[in-house]
């Protein structure tokens, strides 16, 4: 006999009820309500297993979850709406967001956070603490070190891109000295400053076996620029418009290059307007020199003489200007571009240790400036802010030879931006470890494949950690103009009264230069967010909201002006998507 599902439903509910099979009712004490069972929410929340991540790894797993509680499923796991650092996957994996790494140097350990709720809705929440496992250097892993696949050796060379460092700090430590008593004591005139200028910037011959001024104090390995690299190193060779191979704009076409105005009797270049700054600092010089007075707009003398009345720290604006119209010009848009797709099979020269391929990577690479055990560092330790004997200066001898290998030991340029950025952020960011990161496996794969093309496949990847590269590379110099926003913001506070120090104005002059100098960075490189189509005309914006020059005239005109950057700051927001904690606190 077959039955109707019907029926078979209706006799399971008739014995569910307790229903006699003739129709009548049962004794009352029968007809009883089951007790439902009482829903507890849980007590406790726990690592299965692992409960640590090792040390600068970007985006480690850090363990699955479990809960104490009634039951044994149904579990939801969450973290609060501000936990910058961790994310839940998979639904029960405490993992580090995409991006973020823990420092062992920095710290040892870090709490979380975590919620957990039961499928009646029932939660429960309690801090957990992640143990930050240190882990040793290793070429190719966290090491910016690979050994040749084309002889004995390391395959790692970029020495001519610090010698270009070496050449710009150079710079920055001669302009700095130039106040009105060194320029008296040294019988100094506008032409023999600009001279010197000139030969750091254009004349290596001239200059490469001079000693390395910037670098007093410190026992390194190279004692001349010669000694870093023989020859042929000029900045003016390599500034965006003189080197016009594989760049993405003809820079010394009109127009290309934007971001100032007024060049003087310079031409309308990134490399004019390096030289339109040392013709100001050599008037500077000559009017101090003729017994005018430079005053700024309080009546205060100016005795640091890189510093115009206008409120220009030329000093600042030549350097930061330097490092993206060459070293962020040249790593992004030559090196880490067109560079990447060069030969791979046989070396670069003969008898020579690596690829061109290889070489390429590392150009790029050296031009970002980090030293190549940068993931030992702590953040403090890389922006020279303290930490440990042997790192706090921003250097490390980590082959412990006694001295420092300015080639490999040594934190350079953009670099120590990032970490200050790092150091200084309200919601957790680690520019530093995903850059070196990504430098890293990049450069591993290329010395993986020495000897043959790299596959399509291959050459994503490669690509992927280079885009992961460069955009956290200009993350931490955009980080860096919105700090200087934020600095400049808090000096115009200062003058705004009219009656302030020439420390006050001096101030204001450093952090207008860097943020302005920092800001015209961004269109060397043809990765940045400005090139987005969502982005046009804004990078224009930007410079036009900084204008040349810093306001320093009456209350109203500084309020105007403030008002003008934090439209600045907001735009800095939008096209980095950066925290609104942090662009507030930076």
């Amino acid at each position: 006999m077959t039955l109707r599902k019907s029926l078979v439903a209706s006799a399971v509910l008739a014995a569910t009820l307790g229903l006699t099979g003739c129709g009548g009712s049962s004794d009352s004490s029968d007809n009883t309500t089951p007790e439902q069972p009482t829903n507890n929410p849980p007590t406790g929340i726990s690592f299965l297993d692992e409960s640590s991540v090792k040390d600068d790894v970007v985006g480690d797993e850090v363990g699955a979850l479990s809960a104490t509680d009634d039951a044994d499923s149904g579990f939801t796991y969450t973290l609060s709406a501000d936990e910058a650092r961790f994310e839940i996957v998979d639904g029960n994996t405490l993992k580090l967001k995409d991006g973020i790494a823990l420092n062992y140097e920095q710290q040892t350990e870090v709490s979380v956070n975590i919620k957990v709720t039961d499928a009646g809705g029932l939660s429960y929440e309690d801090e957990l603490t992640v143990t930050v496992a240190d882990v040793a250097p290793e070429a190719g892993v966290n090491l910016y070190e690979f050994d040749s696949k084309l002889g004995s050796g390391s395959s790692v060379s970029y020495t001519g891109q610090i010698a270009r460092h070496a050449l710009s700090a150079e710079i920055k430590n001669y302009i700095g000295q130039l106040t009105g008593d060194f320029v008296t004591t040294n019988s100094l005139t506008g032409d023999a400053v600009k001279a010197q200028l000139m030969a750091l910037w254009g004349d290596y011959e001239a200059i490469k076996d001079g000693s390395l001024n910037f670098a007093d104090g410190i026992e390194t390995k190279q004692n001349s620029f010669a000694q870093i690299s023989s020859s042929g190193k000029e900045l003016s060779g390599k500034v965006a418009g003189a080197d016009a191979a594989k760049m993405h704009k003809d820079w010394l076409a009109a127009g290309s290059f934007v971001g100032w105005s007024e060049f003087g009797a310079e031409a309308a270049t990134p490399e004019g307007l390096v030289f339109h700054y040392f013709d100001l600092l050599a008037a500077n010089i000559d009017k101090y020199n003729a017994g005018e007075l430079l005053v700024d707009p309080a009546g205060n003398q100016i005795t640091k003489l890189y510093i115009t009345e206008t409120g220009l720290d030329l000093n600042q604006l030549i350097q930061k200007h330097t490092l993206g119209a060459l070293m962020f010009s040249q790593g992004t848009d030559d090196y880490l571009d067109e560079g990447l797709t060069t030969d791979n099979i046989v070396a670069q020269k003969d008898g020579g240790l690596y690829t061109t391929l290889e070489h390429q990577f590392d150009e790029g690479f050296g031009y970002f400036g980090a030293a190549r055990n940068y993931l030992e560092y702590s953040d403090d330790e890389i922006a020279g802010k303290g930490g440990r004997d042997g790192f706090a200066n921003g250097y490390n001898d980590y082959d412990s030879n006694g001295q420092i290998d300015l080639a490999a030991e040594y934190n350079w340029g953009n670099s120590t931006n990032a970490a200050k950025r790092d150091r200084g952020a309200t919601v957790t960011t680690d520019f530093t470890a995903a850059a070196m990161n990504a430098f890293i496996a990049g450069r591993k794969i290329i010395n993986d494949n020495v000897g043959s093309e790299l596959s399509d496949a291959q050459m994503d990847e490669l690509l992927a950690h280079r885009d992961i590269a460069v955009a956290n590379w200009e993350k931490a110099v955009a980080a860096t103009v919105v700090h200087y926003i934020n600095d400049t913001m808090a000096d115009l506070d200062e003058i705004s009264d009219g009656d302030y120090s020439a420390d006050n104005f001096a101030d204001l002059a450093k952090h207008f230069g860097e943020m302005k100098g920092f800001a015209l960075n961004f269109q060397f490189s043809p990765f940045s967010p400005f090139n987005d189509d969502a982005n046009a005309g804004k990078f224009a914006e930007l410079h036009a909201l900084f204008g040349d020059a810093p306001v320093t005239g009456d209350a109203d005109a500084i309020a105007a002006y403030k008002a003008d950057l934090e439209t600045a700051r907001d735009l800095m927001q939008q096209v980095y998507g950066f925290n609104a904690e942090n662009v507030a606190n930076w």
